[in-house]
């Protein structure tokens, strides 16, 4: 005789039977996306035919499909994956395995005291070995870093490297672990307390096929001017949200190196970081090239000092951007082995094409607009604005809920969110531009 079902079961019976697997989620969302690129298409068939009058029908078609087709369809495919999206839980909140942590510097004196005296603030119980290399300084980072890893009892080794390039940095530093994970942080990045033990046990709780986990980085100095505040959201909402939607498809693209996790023997195997600007890109690649599968931890939360001169802030952008590019040259999106991470991948060939469109159409065409002339920029181009803000939303409140876990409070910076939403892609787009235009010249890399 059958156990009778007890109302406590209904609910789980129906959780399971509500289950979606990973590839079905990621149909499901390219489903609704299409149908939300079909609608915008239809509704769009008078602004190309008014468009079509001044360049003909095809450049209209083809310059809204920059501004509108395309990026319609990436956000909605954003939204929906995220509304699907549910983080795995821990299998340990506890783990004790010895992990390194890899710190290169150039000229951070002033910075790495910071940096070290968070991470002796870690409640890891495992042993944490440091490692701090000296990218050729011209200050005195090397003996900073090391009395005042002696001082705060920390398990420290400085090294010198010569030859400037923090993948050469990296690369000496890689010799002398022998942890089975290593930590890869930016001097002037600081952890919060739970940090390295919430990052070791996403990796603990992994299948054995990933490789590396990125953690969550945020802006620390987001009161000192109007660029930091709005860099404040595009961490806390776009870039975690990019990093969100590609952790649940398996295959964040950035295990960036300013604090991510990797296994030794993954990283040893692929050969070390690259000799690119965007070292820790073409790396991540390489793994996913591999089929190793790489995931993301929005509860392991570092902060760090974001550039707040304008000409900084440009000379890092672009250098992501460079480094992007750099990565499709070096592992195409076709090579990669499944079928998320070639999307995922693949979605990077259209990004050089939307920014163009968006800096040499969309931009001019928003002025033209303030003088009454609506051929590019109109009232129909408001239909965006609702699935931005959406998307927004939903990634503020799984943020908040991170925040909540961590006993960490947002900070109010209601300008900021202001000039992130309509202005930030104005800024971001051009300086794109910038990093592609670099690549293609063979422009000299620039670090800092």
């Amino acid at each position: 005789m059958p156990l009778k079902e007890t109302p406590r079961d209904v609910p789980l019976r129906i959780r399971e039977r509500l289950y979606l697997s990973v590839l079905w989620k990621f149909w499901l969302s390219h489903g609704l996306a299409f149908a939300w690129m079909l609608m915008s298409i239809i509704i769009s068939i008078p602004w190309v035919k008014d468009l079509g009058e001044l360049v003909t029908v095809p450049v209209a078609i083809l310059l809204i499909t920059g501004i509108a087709y395309i990026p319609g369809y990436l956000n909605a495919f954003m939204l929906v994956s995220l509304l699907f999206d549910k983080q795995p839980g821990f299998k340990t909140l506890h783990p004790a395995e010895p992990v390194s942590i890899l710190i290169a510097c150039w000229n951070e004196e002033k910075g790495i005291d910071s940096t070290l005296q968070q991470i002796a603030k870690q409640d890891y119980t495992g042993e944490i070995r440091i490692i701090v290399i000296d990218n050729n300084s011209t200050d005195l980072t090397a003996l900073v870093a090391k009395q005042l890893g002696d001082e705060l009892g920390l398990n420290i080794k400085v090294l010198f490297e010569k030859k400037p390039g923090k993948n050469f940095a990296l690369n000496k530093a890689l010799r002398y672990v022998e942890t089975k994970y290593l930590i890869t942080l930016d001097a002037d990045t600081v952890l919060h307390t739970q940090a390295v033990r919430r990052l070791v046990a996403r990796m603990e709780s992994a299948p054995q096929e990933v490789c590396a986990v990125a953690g969550a980085v945020l802006v620390r100095n987001s009161r000192e001017n109007w660029l930091a505040r709005i860099q404040e959201w595009d961490y806390f909402l776009g870039i975690a949200s990019i990093k969100r939607l590609q952790g649940l498809y398996q295959g964040t693209l950035v295990a960036q190196g300013a604090y991510s996790l990797y296994r030794t023997e993954v990283v040893k195997e692929v050969g070390g970081w690259p000799d690119a600007i965007g070292e820790d890109i073409v790396l991540t690649w390489s793994f996913l090239e591999k089929n190793y599968k790489v995931y993301f931890e929005p509860t392991a939360i570092a902060f760090t000092d974001v550039p707040t001169n304008f000409r900084h802030f440009v000379r890092q952008r672009s250098r992501w951007a460079r480094g992007m590019i750099e990565a499709l040259k070096q592992v195409k999106p076709w090579q990669q082995p499944r079928i998320f991470t070639r999307y995922l991948t693949g979605s990077n060939l259209v990004m050089p094409y939307l920014d163009f469109v968006y800096t040499f159409v969309w931009i001019p065409g928003l002025f033209l607009s303030l003088f009454g002339f609506y051929w590019i920029a109109g009232p129909q181009t408001l239909f965006v604005l609702p699935l931005a803000l959406l998307t927004n939303y939903v990634l503020y409140r799984y943020q908040k809920g991170v925040f909540q876990e961590l006993n960490l409070g947002i900070r109010k910076n209601r300008k900021g969110f202001f000039l992130y939403v309509l202005c930030y892609q104005m800024i971001m787009s051009p300086v794109s531009v910038w990093g592609y235009l670099q690549e293609v010249m063979r422009l000299r890399r620039v670090w800092k």
